[in-house]
C-alpha cells in the first residue's frame, strides 16, 4: 500500500520541539506540507505558543470533558477530518491513542520514541537504555497501532551512550535527531514514497538509506 499526505495535524502536550522541528521543515522548503491544526489536551502547553508564533489554529482538548477515553479520540479524529488532515502527527502527545482516532486514520498517525524500538518502549525510554548499560541508543519512527510504540518502524537514527552519560545528556544528543528523522519520515509520507506491507515499512525509489540520519558516525561530540 502507497499513501501520501500534504495537511498535517500535530498532537502535542507540552513544549513541542518536535513540532518546531517540522514547522522549521514546512518553512525552509524541505517538507512540501502544511499544518492544518494543533491539538493539545494541556492548556499550559509551550506548543500553543509555537502554534500562535506561525499562525497555526490550535484546539485545547480536555479529556475529563468527555465521556469517555473513546469518546474523547472520537472528538479529536472529527476536528482533524474538518480540518482535511492527512497525516496525524504525535509530537509528545502524553497519552495512549485509542481506537476511534486509530480507526479514522489506519497508517496515517506517526509516532516518535526516544529508544530504538522495540527495545526500551513507554516512558522514560532513555532512562530505560542507560539502567540497561546498552552502549548504543537513539530514537525510532513509527507508524501508530493500538499497542505503545509497537507500530511498524519507518525510520531510525542511533547515538552512542557515553561514559558518564545521565538521562538529561543521553536525551539531548538523541533530541537532537529526533529533530531531523521526524521531518524526514513525514516528508518521504507525504511524497507517496512510503510502503506499508504488515511490519515492514519499505521507501521507494531508495536503494538504501540515508546514513547521516539513520546511522550518524558515533563520535563523542
Amino acid at each position: 500500500m502507497s499513501i501520501s499526505v500534504s495537511r498535517l495535524g500535530v498532537l502535542a502536550s507540552g513544549r513541542g520541539s518536535n513540532f518546531q522541528s517540522i514547522i522549521d521543515a514546512v518553512k525552509n522548503g524541505k517538507l512540501n506540507a502544511e499544518i492544518a491544526v494543533l491539538i493539545t489536551d494541556n492548556p499550559s502547553a509551550f506548543a500553543i505558543e509555537r502554534a500562535k508564533k506561525y499562525g497555526i489554529g490550535y484546539i485545547i482538548m480536555m479529556p475529563d470533558e468527555y465521556a469517555s477515553k473513546d469518546d474523547f479520540f472520537r472528538n479529536i479524529a472529527s476536528e482533524l477530518k474538518k480540518r482535511d488532515v492527512g497525516l496525524v502527527i504525535l509530537a509528545g502527545f502524553m497519552r495512549i491513542v485509542k481506537k476511534p482516532l486509530i480507526d479514522a486514520f489506519p497508517n496515517r498517525i506517526m509516532n516518535i520514541h526516544p529508544a530504538l524500538l522495540p527495545a526500551f518502549p513507554g516512558l522514560h525510554g532513555q532512562k530505560q537504555a542507560l539502567d540497561y548499560g546498552v552502549k548504543i541508543s537513539g530514537c525510532t519512527v513509527h507508524f501508530v497501532d493500538e499497542a505503545m510504540d509497537t507500530g511498524p518502524i519507518i525510520i531510525q537514527a542511533a547515538v552512542p551512550v557515553l561514559n558518564g552519560d545521565t538521562e538529561e545528556t543521553l536525551s539531548e544528543r538523541i533530541l537532537k535527531l529526533e529533530h531531523k528523522i521526524y521531518p524526514e519520515a513525514i516528508r518521504l509520507f507525504s511524497e507517496g514514497r512510503l510502503e506499508i506491507d504488515g511490519r515492514i515499512v519499505r521507501i521507494k525509489d531508495s536503494v538504501s538509506p540515508d546514513n547521516s540520519l539513520v546511522n550518524p558516525p558515533l563520535k563523542n561530540e
